[in-house]
């Protein structure tokens, strides 16, 4: 093996796997070395360097340096078929390790690749170099897949397994929905609307907060486009999933109403301490407002960051009155701070179990030492009020269980029950047959003997007249 070769074999792998110099004199020196080995044993000192310049190798044995001879017979058919082995192996290590700097890179992107074949669910998406992987928990609900169709997902975790690469693709992460926007919308593209804000439920609706640094931009209807085209491209990608596009504001009381389209929103009250928003809508708007199984709600605050609390004015005050009597009831705890917890958003023991005890001082002008004991009064009915409705719910269930069992046995009684009153109206109705059933016998017998002679009576009659 002489310089020129050497430098042909490192310049051939550069350019065909794409893999660093550096890393491929690495591995034919880690080949050399482990040929050697096997010549001379584990138990020498050997050495072996490569000239990055001129390519040739040096072997030093006990730091002796080998004749390029003997280095020439050292690496012969064994050893050759050994170097090979580990030349191969540290290629393929390089290899996997530029894919993963490359796909690391990626992570979070969108990629589109084809649909290769199925292990139980999961589908098998070639990317080209490598394959990714689109498991059942990150596939659209209801979304179907077939062998050579084209799908778009985004990069959401890579990993080194072995000597392979496994890389994870999602369909339902948000950031699908954002690059799919980035990718249909040029104004997003290049940054002139932003996306300041998502939220997602795959397969079902998604909403989506832009802003725009251009007052002259309509930011909403540039992200749905004339007639909705382009809004319906990221549609008809997501296999139907229901977009909101909402228009991004700083000021909450501006953005929740804006969240919770398209119900109308009467008031928004913020409270600071919790994070917590209470929206106010008219009683015809309630369920507008918190969507089906609370789905508008729960996207809007996710939007928003802020738990959303969606109620009516009565319901409101009704809250309020119980509020303030039970934290009357905290000893040592007088009407003006229930009144002001209240004012804060403190609806129940748990929300007050968590506030901070310089909060508490900052906001009742007490102690500490006043407040610690009413902090821990509202942890202990908080604990207490917790076990009452899991005890409650316990109940429920078994109670539900019963009346599951108890259905069936009773819809069998009452089968048994009609089919014994069949029975009886049965044994009923023959016991009253025979009384009524000679009667019609013996008419018919009495009927029978003149039904009989009258023919003969004729036909004698005939005969005599004959």
């Amino acid at each position: 093996m002489n310089g020129a070769e050497v430098l042909r074999i490192v310049d051939a792998i550069h350019r065909d796997k794409a893999i660093d110099k550096e890393i491929v004199f690495d591995g034919i020196e880690q080949a050399i070395l482990s040929a050697a080995r096997k010549h001379y044993g584990e138990d020498e000192q050997i050495e072996i360097q490569i000239n990055r310049q001129t390519g040739e190798p040096t072997l030093l044995v006990q730091a002796a340096p080998v004749d390029s001879d003997l280095l020439g017979q050292l690496l012969g058919r064994i050893s050759a078929q050994t170097a090979k082995q580990v030349m191969i192996q540290r290629i393929r290590e390089a290899e996997r390790d530029t894919l993963f700097d490359d796909f690391i890179a990626m992570r979070g992107q969108i990629v589109t690749g084809i649909v290769g074949r199925f292990e139980g669910h999961t589908a098998t998406v070639n990317l080209g170099k490598i394959e990714g992987i689109l498991p059942k928990s990150e596939q659209i609900p209801g979304e179907s897949y077939r062998t050579g169709e084209r799908v778009r997902a985004v990069v959401l975790e890579v990993r080194k397994a072995g000597s392979r690469l496994k890389v994870v693709l999602s369909r339902t992460h948000a950031d699908l929905v954002r690059r799919l926007f980035e990718l249909e919308i040029p104004e997003i593209g290049e940054r002139v609307i932003e996306i300041r804000s998502l939220a997602r439920e795959a397969g079902y609706r998604s909403k989506v907060a832009v802003s725009c640094s251009d007052q002259k931009i309509d930011c909403v209807g540039a992200c749905v486009g004339v007639r909705g085209a382009r809004i319906k491209n990221v549609v008809d990608e997501l296999a139907g999933e229901r977009i909101d596009i909402v228009r991004w504001n700083d000021s909450l009381q501006v953005l929740v109403p804006n969240a919770l389209q398209p119900a109308e929103v009467e008031d928004v009250i913020l409270c600071q301490m919790l994070g917590r928003v209470i929206v106010l809508v008219a009683e015809d708007q309630l369920s507008l407002a918190i969507g089906r199984r609370g789905q508008n709600v729960r996207l809007a605050s996710k939007l928003v960051g802020w738990d959303i609390e969606i109620m009516t004015r009565d319901e409101l005050n009704e809250q309020l009155d119980k509020s303030v009597e039970a934290f009357v009831q905290i000893p040592g705890a007088p009407q003006e701070l229930a009144e002001n917890l209240v004012a804060q958003g403190f609806f129940s023991f748990d929300d007050l179990s968590v506030i901070e005890p310089d909060q508490l001082v900052e906001l009742s002008g007490m102690t500490l030492e006043q407040c610690e004991p009413i902090i821990a009064f509202a942890e202990n009915e908080a604990s207490r009020l917790e076990a009452e409705a899991a005890f409650r719910k316990s109940q429920d269930r078994i109670a539900a269980a019963q009346r599951e069992t108890e259905e069936p046995r009773a819809k069998a009684a009452a089968a048994a029950s009609a089919v014994e009153a069949a029975a009886e109206g049965a044994v009923a109705t023959a016991d009253e047959a025979p009384a009524d059933v000679p009667v019609v016998e013996a008419a018919n017998e009495e009927e029978s003997p003149v039904a009989e002679a009258a023919p003969v009576a004729e036909g004698s009659g005939e005969a005599s007249e004959s």
